[in-house]
């Protein structure tokens, strides 16, 4: 449910734009839309649907997208949505609710939606049938559909390859555990098992496994798609998810919620390289930490940036293969780039990735009449 604040609290020099409630009871629609930022142009931004959202969190989120998509040089701007529901309802429910949703952001032409944690492919299908406006279709509308090819994933790992120097961790035989083995987790982890990488613990929202020679990820991406959890994996050790973070490894991924490396369990982490897949899932207080103890930790603007970067490529009409190149060209330049900056001025690499992203920014905002 909404948070009860004061949206003008989060109102910096850099935005939101636009902070919009709604509510449909006739279906039971609650939802949040936060345009962060359109000066590179229209605001590209998932939506989530959780039972929990709210706006703090739709508006980190959207600020996530603003940087996301100026950091890649997209000629996007950062927005996010929440539909406060649970995903997993009835699938006509999911569909009713889906279209109003559509229906009431149709004013605000300088948002286009795309999938998010608790909506897909086919929910964009809907939302595009309503209004003609949303990013990662299924195929067959003509979208490169995200979760199939694995964009987000795809670039977790070449965010892992960019960071090589600066971690001292070589993808190639390289311990890996993953936090959320789902859309952005699950090919997360065969882009770098392809690489050479070991990934020993992963965990779902009902549990974790572990196993210091190496899970069997086909026999996991079976059980998930038969609706399974990781922890329904024989042979592996079944562990508390809170744990997940104390599993020894070199390579640190969370791809699933906020915050799930905090100032509570960031010591317990025994790794080298933290590679953020999900959006806004380390606190500020544990990246400061993260920096003192020497762990890289390449911001989720960077790391994660592969499916906006796919999205902005089906917008523009480009191929899959185009959407691939650019995710490759992008995110390595990007993470390196970023990386490069915190070790020669000595500070954490979320500070380097948004001191360019805002320099980007300041300089598309310079362009617009009203900044």
């Amino acid at each position: 449910m909404s948070d009860p604040i004061d949206p003008f609290h989060l109102c910096d020099d850099l935005g939101p734009a636009k902070v919009v409630h709604i509510s449909v009871p006739a279906v039971g629609l609650r939802a949040i839309v936060v345009i962060d930022n359109v000066a590179a142009g229209p605001a590209i931004g998932g939506t989530r649907m959780a039972p929990d959202a709210g706006l703090v969190e739709c508006a980190r989120l959207a600020r996530a997208m603003t940087l996301k998509n100026v950091a890649a040089g997209l000629a996007h701007g950062g927005a996010k949505s929440v539909i406060i529901a649970d995903p997993k309802m009835d699938a006509a429910r999911k569909e009713r609710l889906l279209r109003a949703f559509a229906t009431a952001i149709e004013p605000l032409a300088d948002y286009i939606p795309g999938p998010d944690m608790g909506t897909d492919e086919q929910a964009m299908a809907f939302v595009h049938d309503e209004i003609g406006r949303a990013a990662g279709l299924p195929r067959v509308l003509g979208g490169i559909p995200l979760d199939e090819i694995g964009a987000t994933g795809l670039g977790v790992a070449v965010a892992a390859a960019a960071a090589r120097e600066a971690s001292g961790v070589d993808p190639a035989g390289a311990r890996v555990v993953i936090e959320g083995f789902g859309a952005v987790g699950r090919h997360a982890a065969r882009f770098l098992a392809d690489e050479g990488a070991h990934v020993v613990a992963v965990a779902d929202s009902r549990g974790a496994v572990a196993d210091e020679n190496g899970l069997d990820l086909d026999r996991l991406e079976a059980i998930k798609s038969h609706g399974g959890s990781v922890t329904e994996l024989s042979g592996a050790r079944v562990i508390a998810g809170a744990d997940l973070v104390a599993v020894p490894c070199d390579i640190w991924i969370p791809a699933a919620r906020p915050d799930v490396i905090d100032a509570g369990n960031v010591d317990r982490l025994q790794c080298r390289l933290v590679l953020q897949g999900a959006n806004i899932p380390v606190t500020r207080a544990a990246e400061a930490r993260l920096h003192e103890r020497g762990i890289v930790s390449v911001p989720d603007f960077i790391a994660n940036a592969g499916g906006v970067i796919c999205a902005a490529v089906e917008l523009a009409r480009g191929s899959q293969d185009d959407a691939r190149a650019a995710i490759r060209e992008k995110v390595a330049h990007n993470t390196a780039e970023v990386l490069a900056r915190a070790a020669r001025e000595g500070v954490m690499p979320r500070e380097a990735g948004e001191a360019i992203a805002h320099e980007r920014l300041a300089e598309a905002m310079r362009a617009r009449r009203w900044h």
